[in-house]
């Protein structure tokens, strides 16, 4: 009977009890044991399984305290009644999505593709193999440092999340409401760094940055809308920018970020990454932001500022961000705290007019209501309990190590590239010498186990040049970045 319905693989790495405990759940929900038969004993099961009887005894005492099942004295282990039929209850058709799930086509079924309005599966995205992780010199760009994630602390703020009067403030439906607690750090703690001071109305949490371009383009983009964009650029942007019917015009860099001339003069909106500009790491000069504030205020425009890795600026002199400079309203702001803390976490943070933020939360609530407000109290209690700060100080320690490491290797391997871009950007942006296909060198360097982005994806129009790649640092070990670079130039030399 035990061989039929139940079987267990143990993971390394996780408890026994959980992995045991998971199984038989599962199991029960599954209706793998017969209502009328006593599950397996202590000794059977632990014989089986190869773990201890005592291992298997809290299990079953476990789930007879939750409820899953009942102990008869000199019988054993049963199901509980409401568990017999699986706890699916009396007329459940156990199998009846077996058809569906098994992929057997109907020819009457729907022909989806005739049915899309929107189809962003078509719209390009920055090429990566999907394995990356596998690779022994993955130097992709937004993945976090291993090991350095401060789980001790971000336990210690769940814990506070989930005392009782902390409960109360996320367990309940809020509509269209942030978490109080967060605004207030992100306005005094989080905000005031970059120059930013803003009222409580004035922000918005978001599903990280991209979710925030989401929202800003489904209310103020479409057909008639023309959005200027930086080429080189962040693809995922004008991708969102043109799902909404919105006209993307592409403008190219100089070494003081985006040329502001007469081409942006018929523009709507203006999309920037100034700090560190996405993907060459430019930092946009002081006169060229006060040239583009003048031109927003005369041409009646709207500059979406996206200063994503705001929390990662190495430079002791940087500039504030350009909303900080901002009184008439015309700049709105997105960032997150993704890059140095957890790019999985997906809290973002909009700063804007409040009329704007007022409609944009009016559409959030349609679309989503707010973000899972126990995250955002847990990460309230993260800032005003300084582990972010603390963390902020050890990451950056290491990522300026981890960049001093990758521009030696540069240095010394790979000095016939240029490096473009601030000293202090959070990647390396690199032109390799003419003739060099770098989409060509990154599978000539992939089968060394080397992983990179090649540049001419990162282009919107014309002839994008094919000698240019972007290199990131944070995802690959330490002890490997100067062999990976190695490799990286082994492989060009192979081409």
């Amino acid at each position: 009977m035990i061989d039929h319905f139940f079987r267990l693989d143990f993971a390394s790495g996780r408890g026994l009890q959980e992995q045991l405990r998971e199984g038989l759940v599962s199991a029960i929900l599954a209706g793998g044991f017969p209502a009328d038969e006593p599950l397996p004993s202590c000794r059977k099961l632990a014989s089986q399984l190869r773990v201890s009887r005592n291992t298997v005894n809290l299990v079953y005492e476990s789930l007879i305290d939750h409820g899953y099942l009942v102990s008869k004295p000199r019988k054993g282990f049963f199901l509980h009644a409401d568990y017999a039929d699986g706890g699916q209850g009396p007329g459940f058709p156990r199998h009846s999505l077996s058809a569906a799930a098994s992929g057997a086509g109907d020819p009457s079924g729907p022909d989806w593709a005739a049915r899309f309005k929107l189809r962003p599966g078509a719209k390009p995205i920055v090429d990566r193999p999907r394995d990356w992780a596998d690779f022994p010199y993955p130097f992709v760009y937004g993945q976090p440092m291993h090991g350095l994630f401060p789980l001790d602390h971000w336990r210690e703020a769940s814990r506070r999340s989930l005392s009782r009067d902390n409960a109360q403030t996320w367990h309940r439906d809020r509509f269209d409401r942030d978490d109080e607690m967060l605004i207030e750090q992100l306005r005094t703690r989080v905000l005031p760094k970059r120059g930013i001071w803003a009222r409580p109305e004035e922000i918005l949490v978001t599903l990280g940055s991209q979710n925030a371009l989401y929202l800003l383009a489904s209310l103020l983009m479409n057909r008639r809308t023309s959005v200027a964009v930086e080429t080189p650029g962040f693809r995922d942007a004008a991708s969102i920018f043109e799902l909404h019917g919105a006209q993307v015009r592409p403008h190219g860099l100089d070494e003081g970020g985006i040329v502001v001339d007469e081409r942006l003069d018929d523009c709507d909106y203006i999309y920037l990454t100034p700090s560190h500009q996405v993907p060459t790491g430019i930092s946009m000069s002081a006169a060229r932001r006060t040239k583009l504030l003048a031109q927003a205020r005369g041409r009646d425009q709207i500059i979406i500022e996206d200063d994503y890795d705001a929390e990662l600026n190495l430079d002791a002199d940087a500039l504030p961000a350009i909303k900080a400079s901002d009184a008439s309203g015309r700049v709105v702001y997105i960032s997150s705290l993704s890059k140095p803390f957890s790019p999985g976490l997906r809290i973002g943070y909009l700063v804007a007019d409040a009329a704007l933020v007022e409609e944009l939360r009016a559409l959030r609530r349609l679309m989503y209501r707010h973000p899972p407000l126990n995250n955002q109290r847990m990460l309230a209690e993260f800032l005003s309990q300084g582990y972010y700060d603390a963390h902020l100080r050890r990451f950056r320690a290491e990522h300026r190590h981890r960049r001093d490491l990758l521009a030696e290797a540069l240095g010394r391997d790979l000095e016939s590239c240029r490096q473009i871009g601030h000293p202090s950007a959070s990647a390396f942006w690199l032109a390799a010498p003419e003739g060099v296909d770098t989409r060509k060198l990154s599978h000539t360097a992939a089968r060394r186990g080397v992983v990179f982005e090649y540049g001419e994806q990162f282009f919107f129009e014309g002839a994008a040049p094919k000698n240019c790649m972007r290199l990131g640092f944070n995802a690959i070990a330490t002890s490997r970045i100067s062999e990976g670079i190695g490799m990286l130039a082994g492989a060009m030399d192979a081409l």
